[in-house]
């Protein structure tokens, strides 16, 4: 039975291959213009900072070093139930280095539709056990995030060796922009 997490709360991720599943719907009274989202996941080391610009895994890199993780494709309306988004993760290919993998889901030309994460509601992210297809945890983010334009949705981390989750929900304003600058 899956764990549900409150904003800050942190898991340990009992299982080696794991798929972080993506998910929301869009207000119905929105902008006129589709809502397009992006899930995006950034690969840390210690001084969190991206490792390099192949461990920035989005739409237009599908694939990090070593195929640790792999981002299964964009979804551009965000229609239809479960998972929106999902990146497969094998810890077991990921580099030493790697310390923190960080999810950030972005409104695509957001500023140019008028568009924020206040119009996006039933948002969640969810670790689901690949072998088993257990789901392990859940977080359903519950703020209205009315001006931001980007959120940091978790963030898997190293702590003494093993891998934990952290239920994060914090947004930005500055899409993903802003993302980029601070992890690079």
């Amino acid at each position: 039975m899956a764990i549900n997490l409150q904003k800050g709360q942190r898991e340990n991720i009992n299982a080696p291959k794991f798929t972080i599943g993506l998910g929301w719907d869009t207000n119905s009274s929105s902008t006129g213009s589709a809502f397009d989202l992006d899930a995006s996941v950034f690969v840390l080391g210690e001084n969190k900072k991206i490792l390099s610009d192949r461990h920035f895994v989005f739409y237009n890199n599908l694939k990090s070093p070593n195929e640790a993780l792999i981002h299964t494709g964009d979804n551009q309306t965000g229609d239809g139930e479960g998972d929106d988004e999902q990146i497969l993760v094998d810890l077991s290919k990921i580099e030493e280095a790697a310390s923190e993998i960080c999810i950030v889901i972005t409104i695509h030309d957001a500023l140019s539709r008028g568009q924020n994460f206040g119009q996006v509601r039933n948002s969640f992210i969810r670790i689901v056990n690949t072998l088993s297809n257990e789901e392990l945890l859940k977080y359903e983010l519950e703020e209205d995030f009315s001006i931001e334009t980007a959120v940091e949705f978790g963030r898997i981390y190293k702590k003494n060796g093993d891998w934990k989750f952290e239920a994060v929900g914090v947004g930005m304003k500055g899409g993903l922009e802003d993302y980029l600058t601070k992890y690079n």
